[in-house]
């Protein structure tokens, strides 16, 4: 359908921010959520693909960045947590079909730099984050009943990690903070609500990337630790072992990543003391790194979102950019 590769330029939001989310909603347009412009925001802007521009939809309840977002089955956002000058405890749930906001069931920890992950039985694990100090406390949203109720905590406290919901169902959590910097992973098992340690990493990091792929293992790249990561790590839930691969380019954190159709992860932006308009793809049947298209501005704390059509929509960053741009692998 398209016939150029790489990255163009496409419609300017309503505000610069950064600190947002990003989700892709079941019309194909993407809900650009809160996020901070200097101050937090409760602003929310759709992207629609199919014109390539932005619209304000309905704001949220509270002012917040720092948090996340998560597509629920039935289509709505939750968005749990986050900052604004104090850790959040409200959850807000979006509406696409009437592009409202409504209050949702409380958090029993505010937090902010936590998780957010939809499991198959269809409620939300929150992990970790921030309250002051970093937490191990972990909940589960339940969308049939609107409420939150804590599960088996994690075995380290961490935030500025990531998760990421395995074939298996279950969630794998790897790196992030809790005042020094953590190489160590662990699985959540829905069925039981526990936690059990699994393989360490080679290189403690946050603030780094984690994707799925097709054959099940789980890509980790980038980050920091003191310093910024070129390095990459491959996750083998078969065997709950980590293995390097291939490191990219430029190391970099605060940045994306977007498994493409064609299986290659597409990661783009970020920072290593410098933000960064450099772009990479990695190819798992290979285990390495070649550059792509460089965007057309530096990001850092940006966000992307892989579209249905297969482009990659890659939006603000740079503590308050309005931009916005399309890869096309």
């Amino acid at each position: 359908m398209y016939m150029f590769s790489g990255l163009t330029l496409t419609g300017n939001m309503s505000y610069g921010l950064y600190e947002r989310t990003a989700s892709l909603l079941t019309s194909g347009k993407v809900l650009i959520a809160g996020g901070s412009n200097g101050s937090p925001l409760k602003t929310a802007e759709l992207y629609d693909p199919s014109t390539g521009t932005w619209a304000l939809t309905g704001s949220m309840v509270y002012n917040r960045y720092y948090h996340k977002a998560c597509l629920l089955a039935n289509g709505k956002v939750l968005v749990p947590g986050g900052w604004n000058g104090v850790h959040i405890f409200t959850t807000e749930l979006y509406d696409p079909s009437t592009g409202t906001w409504s209050f949702t069931g409380n958090l029993t920890y505010g937090r902010y730099y936590n998780t957010a992950s939809l499991l198959p039985n269809g409620k939300v694990l929150v992990a970790g984050g921030s309250n002051g100090g970093a937490l191990n406390a972990a909940e589960l949203y339940d969308p049939s009943t609107g409420t939150w109720t804590l599960t088996g905590n994690m075995i380290s406290s961490r935030y500025f990690h990531t998760a990421t919901v395995l074939q298996t169902g279950k969630v794998l959590v790897a790196g992030g903070s809790n005042g020094g910097y953590l190489n160590t992973a662990e699985l959540y098992d829905p069925s039981t609500g526990l936690w059990t340690l699994t393989g360490s990493m080679s290189y403690s990091r946050y603030e780094h990337i984690a994707s799925l792929l097709a054959n099940g293992k789980v890509l980790v790249a980038g980050g920091f630790n003191g310093a910024s990561l070129p390095t990459a790590e491959l996750y083998d839930p078969s065997i709950g072992t980590w293995t390097l691969t291939g490191s990219m380019s430029y190391s970099r954190f605060f940045h994306t990543a977007s498994v493409l159709a064609n299986g290659k992860v597409f990661v783009a932006g970020g920072s290593n003391g410098v933000d960064l308009n450099t772009a990479e793809l990695y190819d798992s049947s290979t285990g390495s790194w070649t550059l792509t298209s460089n965007m057309s501005h530096t990001r850092s704390y940006l966000a992307s979102s892989l579209l249905t059509d297969g482009r990659v929509l890659i939006a603000c960053g740079n503590l308050g950019s309005s931009s916005s741009e399309l890869y096309q692998p």
